[in-house]
């Protein structure tokens, strides 16, 4: 959440008189796309995942034939998905995508994790809806149960300490963890001197997979 003048300065549009995004159209696109992902997606097989990408970009996801997105993971509006090669959305995973989503290839969003993808003005009186865009870097892991808030980057082959709060962008190659989250170290790869194997991850204490 935030105010008038720090939404303009981020979005660059005075959003004190703007319409709702949740018009006709949405509306009956999301209740459209709700009854696919409670069925044909959501009770899927794990493995189908090619399956469930398909469905998706039916419905304007730009994710890759390769990406992994698992049935329990809930998707506000897949039109404003994008997901690269193996990126993943694990089950319980609650991706928000009021405003446009990117996740890069091999990044891991795993379970109970909130990507919140808009906000509310409450210095105005109706509250009006703000989206904001939100990118996760290449080869990022976004551990358990973590909160994305509107607007932030997370750089590439960052991680992301379980139960951390993300609010304001993260610098890449980095360990960040709390609420806040901050970076507390580098992210330093041991089987490689070179760049890291995507999806790799660390064995640093309070980091769940």
């Amino acid at each position: 959440m935030t105010g008038t003048t720090a939404m303009t300065q981020s979005t660059g549009v005075d959003i004190s008189n703007a319409p709702s995004p949740h018009g006709l159209k949405n509306r009956m696109m999301r209740a459209l796309w709700g009854a696919v992902q409670a069925s044909v997606f959501g009770l899927s097989p794990r493995p189908m995942h090619r399956w469930r990408v398909m469905l998706l970009r039916l419905f304007g996801a730009d994710v890759s034939m390769k990406s992994r997105v698992y049935p329990k993971a809930k998707i506000w509006g897949p039109w404003n998905l994008k997901m690269g090669d193996y990126a993943t959305l694990a089950n319980q995973v609650d991706c928000y995508c009021v405003d446009k989503i990117t996740i890069g290839a091999h990044a891991i969003i795993s379970q109970y994790s909130y990507l919140c993808g808009a906000t509310h003005d409450f210095e105005l009186k109706k509250r009006p809806l703000v989206p904001m865009p939100i990118v996760i870097g290449e080869g990022v892991w976004v551990a358990a149960d973590v909160f994305v808030g509107p607007g932030v980057t997370i750089g590439e082959h960052s991680v992301v300490g379980a139960r951390s709060s993300v609010f304001s962008d993260l610098p890449p190659w980095k360990v960040c963890v709390g609420s806040p989250a901050k970076p507390i170290r580098d992210r330093v790869m041991k089987d490689s001197n070179d760049a890291p194997a995507a999806g790799t991850t660390e064995d640093s204490a309070g980091l769940q997979a």
